[in-house]
């Protein structure tokens, strides 16, 4: 299965040395110091070791080539294994590659990086170890024994050689599943404390949440509320303000075209009574009737006051002639001063505002008499009386001509009222002509009077429907701030509802009620909505994740019980297995005596000891029984000897007990390969040929790599290879097939 070995500025190996490992043993050997052991340690550097003390060094600059006087320094060390990977009995040494050849590269540079390839792609070195664990080539070196380690299996810790026993039963892909398992069950318990963590975190800002929400969602019902009245109120308060305006801009209308008809009709009217020519002129003629009427008998009445005047200056006239005729008698009568006292009397009832005439006519008279009442009585005398008498006939005259222009007036009085009648009578013949017109007037400024109110009436009621329109846009406006526009989508009314307008005012006072509540509740916000069912889906998401990470340990715990159950009796049957080679082995090397592997029994372990059994955090009750696995000793019974310990062993006889356990571990689960680096050394003559007769026994199993000074051993290698070192302190390569020599030699 080992193919060949290629070494490259590795150590003392500062040119690239290609070792072919075409037969079943395979013999290396050289002078001490030439540097035949580096190649048990290239093989160890390729498979991964980390250990620089197993490989003979401090650091990792000490692998690569250091140089010499005749040489350069590399700068770089690289080892490569190549692995035939061809079918064998239907399986493959390495099954998860379907290449025929596998390659295992390392190498490592000057500035301390380094790097693992598997055929010539970079990889992990995790990824070489569970490659190689598959092909039951572990790392504890089960399979690698260097110069000196022969006898490491014997020395080893108990739970050490537990290891190395495991390790060559081919149980480390079980390991590393094991503590893959492990690590995940760690990282999902972490994982599991950590969603827990956040979920207690989160918890409270949910609880916060929700309340926010559902005071946004009280919000949001009384806004569906608020936008399911707005609906019907808006739609129903649109219709009737429609409705409303419509109705009275067309009474508005009616009432206008009255009032221009009642208006054109009355100014109609005006006109006609205006220009009314016939109706004037009865007018005209009524007044100059009553004008002549009126200046008739004031002259009637002017010269009935000149009558009386001159009847009264006639009667003083002719009372003055008889108290003249008296006095021409030298006798002055009682009667005459009474007359003239009455006379006085009676001008001085005269008014004031009597006619001027009157009053002028009395004095005279006055006069008159005064002066022929002196003159009686102290002028007495004929010419007295004769001018008396000449006063009587004028005055006489006068009254004449007065009675009859008194009779003429009356006759005009008379006249002029008869014609006064007459046109009287006509203007009413007129007028009853026009009277219905002017009833019609009448009705025509009535209603004009009431259309002027109605459209009054009309014009506040439109200023009021266009207010309240306004105000129904205000509202619209603060609703679709408070409800969104759901509140004003709803369909246009064709008819109004038939209720009372009262049912309209409640729905506007239910309206308004539910603002306010809106308003105190505060609305909806839908950042604090999906801030909540972000954080309600977060932690649904970790419920769902918890579920899963506890479904996911639940899983690991019970594949690593399997794979625990799976390891206890894999390593059980492969330890009565190794015990029954071993006892055979030993028996074989020593010519009796026995020698077996035996569990320790188990002990407590501390927390931080490897190989414990995880425990659920929080499970007080298996926190403390924690344990480890039993480590293995080691119990021998030589022929002929009795030995209390391992300690008590010689040398020889620890190389030999060792060999025989490498051998049997070999025998139970065969390796590969098997290096075995001078492992002989401490070996006599007949134990050297009980080795050599194991080697061959061995090597019908595993493919050996013997390094070797030992004659009897290497007899038993098909190829042998010769290590030297020159001047220049590099290592050379020469190869001998003994089965090309042997009929080179024929």
């Amino acid at each position: 299965m080992l193919k060949r070995l290629e070494i490259a500025g590795f150590k003392s190996f500062a040119r690239k040395t290609v070792l072919d490992f075409s037969s079943a043993t395979t013999a290396i050997v050289g002078p001490n110091g030439s540097g035949k052991s580096n190649v048990a340690e290239a093989f160890r550097f390729a498979l991964g070791e980390q250990s620089m003390k197993s490989m003979r060094g401090k650091r990792s600059e000490d692998l690569i080539f250091a140089g010499s006087h005749a040489s350069a320094r590399s700068n770089r060390a690289a080892v490569t294994i190549i692995f035939d990977n061809e079918t064998r009995a239907g399986s493959r040494l390495f099954p998860k590659l379907e290449f025929d050849e596998v390659s295992i590269e390392r190498a490592v540079f000057r500035d301390g990086s380094s790097e693992y390839l598997i055929n010539g792609s970079k990889v992990r070195l995790r990824d070489v170890q569970e490659l190689l664990a598959t092909a039951n080539i572990g790392e504890t070196g089960h399979h690698i024994i260097s110069q000196g380690e022969a006898d490491r299996i014997l020395l080893a810790h108990p739970r050490e050689r537990r290891s190395m026993l495991e390790d060559a039963l081919g149980l480390k892909a079980f390991e590393f599943r094991k503590q893959d398992a492990e690590r995940k069950l760690e990282k999902t318990d972490a994982n599991v404390r950590e969603v827990e963590s956040l979920r207690r975190e989160i918890a409270p800002h949910i609880r916060f949440l929700k309340k926010q929400v559902e005071r946004i969602e009280r919000a949001e019902s009384l806004i569906e509320e608020l936008a399911v009245a707005c609906q019907t109120y808006f739609a129903i308060e649109e219709k009737y303000l429609e409705v409303e305006q419509k109705e009275t801009a067309r009474m508005r209308g009616v009432s206008a075209e009255k009032l221009t008809f009642a208006t054109k009709a009355l100014i109609d009217f005006d006109e006609r009574t205006t220009h009314d020519v016939e109706g004037m002129k009865f007018a005209q003629r009524i007044r100059d009737a009553e004008r002549e009427v009126d200046r008739v008998t004031n002259e009637r009445s002017t010269l009935g006051r000149e009558l009386g005047r001159i009847e009264g200056a006639l009667d003083a006239a002719k009372r003055r002639g008889r108290n003249v005729q008296q006095a021409n008698d030298v006798r002055v009568t009682r009667e005459d001063l009474q007359a003239l006292q009455d006379l006085a009397q009676e001008h001085m009832s005269l008014d004031e505002h009597a006619n001027p005439h009157a009053l002028t006519a009395a004095l005279r008279a006055l006069r008159g008499a005064i002066s022929a009442f002196f003159t009686k009585h102290v002028h007495a005398g004929e010419d007295l009386l004769q001018d008396e008498e000449q006063l009587v006939h004028s005055l006489t005259r006068e009254q004449e001509i007065a009675l009859a222009k008194d009779s003429e007036l009356a006759e005009r009085i008379d006249g002029a009222r008869t014609a006064l009648l007459k046109a009287r009578e006509a203007s009413m013949a007129h007028d009853e002509t026009g009277r219905e017109e002017r009833h019609r007037v009448l009705k025509l400024a009535e209603e004009k009077a009431r259309e002027e109110a109605a459209l009054v009436r009309l014009d506040a009621r439109l200023q009021e429907l266009s207010y309240l329109h306004s105000s129904l846009e205000r509202e619209r406006g603060e609703v679709l701030a408070l409800a969104g526009s759901r509140a004003l989508s709803y369909e246009p009314l064709t008819a109004l509802p038939q209720e009372p307008r009262q049912i309209q005012e409640d729905r506007k006072r239910i309206l308004e009620r539910l603002k306010i509540r809106v308003e105190e509740a505060g609305g909806g916000s839908d950042e604090v909505k999906k801030e909540y069912d972000d954080a309600v889906a977060r932690e649904a998401f970790l419920t769902r994740e918890l579920e899963d990470l506890a479904a996911s340990s639940a899983g690991l715990r019970e594949l690593i019980e399997n794979l625990d159950d799976e390891l206890t009796r894999t390593f059980n049957e492969g330890l009565v297995s190794v015990n029954s080679s071993f006892g055979e082995f030993f028996s074989l090397m020593f010519g009796g005596g026995g020698a077996k592997l035996v569990l320790e029994e188990s002990v407590p372990a501390l927390a931080d000891e490897e190989d414990v059994f995880d425990m659920e955090e929080g499970d007080e009750s298996s926190a403390p029984q924690k344990r480890v696995k039993p480590g293995i000793d080691i119990s021998v019974h030589l022929p002929k000897k009795r030995v209390q310990s391992l300690l008590q062993l010689s040398g020889g006889e620890r190389a030999l007990t060792s060999i025989a356990l490498i051998f049997a571990m070999s025998q139970v689960n065969p390796p590969p390969f098997l290096i075995l680096d001078e492992t002989d050394a401490a070996l006599d003559e007949a134990n050297s040929r009980r080795y050599g007769d194991m080697i061959e026994s061995l090597a019908k199993k595993s493919q050996l790599i013997v390094i070797s000074h030992n004659r009897e051993t290497m007899s038993r290698a098909g190829i042998l290879y010769g290590v030297t070192m020159g001047s220049d302190g590099v290592s050379k390569l020469l190869s001998i097939k003994f089965e090309e020599a042997a009929q080179v030699a024929k």
